[in-house]
């Protein structure tokens, strides 16, 4: 690519920002990033000021944060960090997760690292922004208690106190929460015998995580979905 006065100047590729739009971005660019909107207000407000330095050092056409390492560069550290990005784009990946993505390239640990250590700084990995949008999902949409979702962010390669400190902002819900799983599934299990039906719904929430409050939380929904209706006391006028 040449500039207004002839010369040479070095073309970065643009990426896409992980961590939802900047005000800056193009309307393009913003309807393909809305799904990456944060979630958590807490989290936006802390990567408030990231977000408007990155924005500065942005893609002057795109609003984007240029990739660290030139397109056309086909060093292997300039090619370990374009693989990386691109499964950065679609799916966030702990900082073990991207260790693990370096380590099948020719790199030393010298230069494995440096690579970690400038996402790092981009914002591109956030063990702890992560532990926080899994979690959200794990309650909102699979409806599972601590135990299921350490064990999920666990797997992900979030560390221990990283995950026991995301835990920690969740509310004293657990029962609250299971027994409302419980009532979900406690009407498909009419046909069957009461100690049957315990022992499957009980079964059902240990398996989401509730083991603590599972056969309480079943017990009570089975004794819900059993009870006659109630019906209002009529007032002859």
């Amino acid at each position: 690519m040449t500039d207004s006065n002839g010369g040479e100047r070095e073309s970065l590729a643009p990426v896409i920002p992980l961590f939802g739009p900047r005000a800056d971005t193009t309307d393009a660019a913003r309807s393909d990033s809305d799904d990456s909107q944060p979630w958590h207000a807490t989290w936006i407000a802390e990567r408030a000021a990231s977000e408007r330095s990155a924005a500065r050092a942005a893609h002057p056409s795109t609003g984007t944060v240029p990739v660290v390492a030139p397109a056309g560069e086909d060093a292997p550290a300039a090619v370990a960090e374009r693989v990386l990005l691109r499964k950065l784009r679609t799916r966030s990946l702990s900082i073990r997760e991207a260790r693990s993505v370096l380590t099948e390239h020719d790199l030393d640990e010298a230069d494995r690292e440096g690579i970690v250590e400038r996402f790092l700084s981009l914002g591109y990995l956030d063990d702890a922004a992560l532990a926080e949008q899994l979690i959200d999902k794990a309650t909102s949409r699979k409806a599972q208690g601590r135990m299921a979702i350490a064990q999920g962010l666990s797997q992900r390669g979030i560390p221990r106190e990283v995950i026991d400190e995301a835990l920690d902002q969740l509310p004293d819900d657990e029962a609250e929460r299971a027994l409302e799983f419980a009532r979900s599934k406690a009407r498909g299990l009419d046909g069957l015998d009461r100690d049957t039906a315990l022992r499957r719904l009980a079964g059902q929430l240990a398996r989401r995580g509730y083991g603590s409050v599972a056969l309480s939380m079943a017990r009570r929904a089975l004794d819900e979905a059993s009870a006659p209706p109630r019906h209002g006391v009529r007032f002859e006028p």
